[in-house]
């Protein structure tokens, strides 16, 4: 069976160091000259001129800037900085995030995805859940400390479910009101409290399509850092492909042949004239070629 391929925004170069973050004086010892911070303007990738991520020094940062150690990169530490607000839109409506997606090299992606979605946490969440106080950072920028109640507040990721359901080999899949013209992508959603992954799988596809299946199987994962998500690709079968479509969710769905799928994979950014295929830094695009080479 073919395995999944390289997935976008893994693979980070940076070591994440976890036993400097606990030790204050380890991590103080590391925000020298050869200190790096990661530039970015509000939450968006600043690029140097070869087109890489651009790196800064401590001199850049404000004084009473809060810093996020991202960890070790040929020994040097790295930070980034958290801005003044965190993220207030979607990332499709950014069309700097799209660029960054096409442009970057895999490892410098993965790299910007984690410093985005720890640095825009801690723009979000500068007050106690508990008390409302103003927190702290703590553990190099891993925790967050209320000084009034005790409570720690730690870095949240969302884990959703995005999975294949097949029938008689064909693939089902869907579109969402945002989805360019002929774009249709797996079905997915948020785990909830107290589910399995399994049981999210089951429930996402009965909600949205009417469809009941069995034989959940997880192929592959992918951190999405808009904000703190990570998806959890999963395949599943069916023995009833009549589909009831929650139009609050979907647009469409349908089923797909192999044939149809291979024409779009071949056909490019354009696809066909029925389908787009999910573009490559899309989880949804390695479980599509994932099923269509095993």
């Amino acid at each position: 069976m073919a395995a999944i391929r390289s997935i976008a925004f893994s693979g980070s170069p940076i070591e994440r160091a976890d036993q400097i973050r606990v030790d204050d004086d380890a991590l103080a010892a590391q925000m020298n000259w050869r200190a790096r911070v990661l530039k970015l303007d509000g939450l968006n990738p600043v690029f140097d001129e070869m087109g890489a991520l651009e790196w800064g020094t401590l001199a850049d940062v404000a004084e009473d800037a809060e810093l996020c150690f991202l960890g070790l990169l040929e020994g040097k530490a790295c930070f980034a900085a958290v801005p003044d607000q965190g993220a207030t839109g979607p990332a499709y409506a950014n069309p700097q995030i799209w660029a960054a997606m096409q442009a970057l090299q895999p490892g410098e992606l993965a790299t910007y995805g984690g410093a985005r979605s720890l640095v825009d946490w801690h723009a979000r969440h500068k007050f106690c859940a508990r008390c409302g106080a103003v927190t702290r950072p703590a553990k190099g920028g891993w925790q967050r400390n209320c000084p009034d109640c005790g409570a720690q507040h730690f870095p949240r990721t969302d884990p959703v479910t995005i999975m294949l359901v097949e029938h008689d080999g064909q693939l089902l899949l869907g579109r969402q009101p945002r989805f360019p013209a002929r774009m249709f992508s797996a079905l997915a959603g948020f785990v909830e409290p107290g589910e399995t992954i399994e049981e999210a799988v089951a429930r996402e596809v009965k909600e949205e399509a009417g469809v009941t299946v069995r034989n959940v199987q997880y192929i592959g994962s992918q951190p999405w850092p808009f904000p703190s998500q990570l998806m959890i690709g999963c395949y599943s079968v069916t023995d009833d492909p009549d589909l009831t479509i929650d139009k609050t969710e979907l647009d469409d769905a349908r089923w797909f042949t192999r044939d149809e799928l291979e024409a779009s994979r071949a056909a490019g950014p354009e696809g066909t004239d029925d389908l787009l295929f999910p573009q490559r830094f899309a989880i949804a695009h390695q479980l599509i070629a994932w099923w269509l080479d095993k």
